[in-house]
């Protein structure tokens, strides 16, 4: 399967897509995160990599290039630009691995009045619809934040969208409007996963709001200390509590997205 997480910014998108490769991986799935985020910096030092990989946007000659390279008839030779593309094909400067995980980024904005978002937007699509999976390797990708990449048609090349909802006005109204456009091109799984959860009683009022909306909420990740700390002190989480929701919630998930 290819999974990608998204939601509000802030949400905790990037904490979830971690918790998830880590409870994949001891599953025992080969897992390829890949950073589909522009602006966030630090997934790859959350991940535990001591750097982030090259960008693959740099494979097809950078930002102006991309959607000449994926016209019709482009001649580019590009290892983007086949019909299907392994993760092992890619030169190694553009994968980090460790303990059965690999991560891709797409590309960052790195500097002001260097243009759109929109080729890293067109790139994530093309990348995530050659991409070919082997035997019990599943992707994971992180969004960038809002509904955008649906606008750029990010979530036609993947096989379902996991929302994830912080204890907010917006972030209830954006899982909302998330989750249909998630049917609009035609996905059927779709689920919802509460983060930052502090209560049994937040977890019932925040559940039932989102499923009288139509929003599969599948299960809720409580607020863990851990989580804050390490995300202040920028290392990987190390959150126990975290890890054993995340547990229900891949659960659902494997059940439901190999249906």
């Amino acid at each position: 399967m290819k999974i990608s997480v998204c939601g509000k910014g802030g949400s905790g998108k990037s904490t979830v897509v971690v918790l998830m490769a880590r409870g994949l991986r001891e599953r025992g799935y080969e897992v390829l995160v890949v950073d589909s985020d522009e602006s966030n910096p630090g997934l790859y030092r959350m991940l535990g990599f001591e750097r982030r990989p090259n960008p693959l946007l740099e494979l097809v000659g950078g930002k102006k290039n991309v959607f000449k390279t994926f016209s019709r008839g482009s001649d580019s030779q590009s290892i983007l630009t086949r019909q299907e593309i392994r993760t092992a094909e890619l030169p190694p400067q553009y994968v980090e691995e460790r303990d059965g995980i690999r991560l891709v980024c797409i590309g960052k904005i790195l500097q002001s009045l260097e243009g759109c978002a929109c080729p890293m937007g067109a790139l994530s699509r093309e990348f995530l619809k050659r991409l070919r999976l082997e035997k019990d390797e599943i992707a994971v990708i992180d969004m960038e934040a809002g509904v955008e990449h649906f606008g750029r048609g990010v979530e036609t090349s993947v096989d379902g969208v996991l929302i994830v909802v912080e204890p907010s006005f917006d972030s209830l109204e954006l899982a909302e409007k998330i989750n249909a456009l998630a049917s609009e091109v035609g996905l059927k799984n779709v689920w919802a996963v509460l983060n930052k959860i502090q209560s049994q009683e937040l977890k019932l009022r925040l559940t039932d709001g989102l499923r009288a909306k139509g929003v599969n909420v599948i299960g809720a990740i409580s607020h863990d200390p851990d989580i804050f700390l390490s995300s202040l002190e920028g290392r990987p989480p190390r959150g126990d509590k975290a890890a054993r929701d995340m547990e229900g919630i891949l659960d659902v998930i494997m059940l439901e997205g190999n249906r």
